[in-house]
């Protein structure tokens, strides 16, 4: 029963967003020029959430991992078109290339600037009930 427990413990938690993952945990500061309502639709018509998902925490997360890559528009965009020359080694677990002609600065700048909107709705542990309970069943001696 323990096991179970543990096992479920183990699942939820690791269902959960991660708060820091490598990489900066402070959102980025730096000014932003693009639309974030423009962005928002690009971030959806090349599929930007298949990997890093709807809100930026799921996935390849954004919030909680605000990487170099990210710090800034101009790091964001060679991030894009440092990629252009490269294959990646597993198309379909690696980020696609973005050269200019098909994804244009304008575009890179208002996906930035949706991304930058994004932030960390993940509830604190003590705020989960049923994980909660998961984790207070478990640390009960077995009846067995």
């Amino acid at each position: 029963m323990k096991t179970i427990l543990g096992i479920a413990v183990f699942l939820l938690t690791s269902m959960l967003p991660i708060y820091a993952q490598l990489g900066n945990t402070q959102a980025p500061t730096s000014p932003v020029t693009g639309s974030a309502a423009n962005g928002k639709a690009l971030y959806y018509s090349y599929s930007c959430y298949a990997c890093h998902g709807y809100n930026g925490e799921t996935g390849r997360a954004f919030v909680g991992n605000w990487s170099a890559n990210l710090a800034n528009e101009e790091n964001f965009i060679r991030f894009l078109r440092g990629r252009a020359n490269v294959a990646p080694l597993t198309p379909s677990t690696s980020m696609p290339n973005f050269a200019e002609n098909t994804l244009s600065d304008k575009q890179a700048k208002d996906i930035y600037a949706y991304i930058r909107t994004f932030k960390n709705a993940q509830p604190d542990l003590k705020n989960i009930p049923l994980l909660n309970q998961i984790v207070e069943d478990a640390s009960k001696p077995s009846t067995r």
